[in-house]
């Protein structure tokens, strides 16, 4: 494949989490909560540089891997508090541009609980990773479910 192919794609996750709406949302909206449960098996010691929960603002972050560092910069397109968010972003691998894409997470209320919904749609630069991507992003929010029953008390 050329280096100048892409190949478009995308995927959707929907899960439910057994913690209020609002605690799912500030599990992605404060740095020091997300910082503790992102990440996926594909990346290392992933750390968030830069975390600016607004419209406008930005994400960065960044984590080892054996193909490379993996680098996220990502802006934050619309937010609607304990509800939703839109963002941008391009996805970095060992000094190359991977992807290109861009995100909603809705969060609603179930139960006594929350029901999360992520899409994401792109362009990968010259490979077909979305079977990989939409894997990391599970692994990421099963990550996200496990620091949420474990701290039951915080967010």
């Amino acid at each position: 494949m050329a280096a100048r192919d892409i190949v478009f794609g995308g995927f959707a996750i929907e899960r439910r989490y057994d913690a209020r709406p609002a605690r799912v949302f500030a599990a992605f909206a404060d740095r020091e909560i997300k910082q503790a449960w992102m990440g996926c098996e594909h990346v290392a010691s992933p750390v968030i540089e830069q975390l600016d929960f607004r419209v406008g603002g930005k994400e960065i972050s960044r984590g080892g891997g054996e193909d490379g560092e993996h680098l996220f910069e990502g802006t934050y397109l619309d937010i609607v508090e304990g509800r939703r968010f839109i963002f941008a972003f391009v996805m970095h691998v060992g000094g190359r541009k991977l992807s290109a894409s861009i995100a909603s997470v809705e969060i609603l209320p179930d139960g006594d609980g929350a029901r999360l919904i992520f899409n994401e749609q792109g362009v990968y630069f010259g490979e077909d990773g979305w079977a990989d991507r939409r894997e990391g992003t599970a692994v990421g929010m099963q990550q996200m479910a496990d620091w949420l029953a474990a701290n039951e008390e915080a967010a």
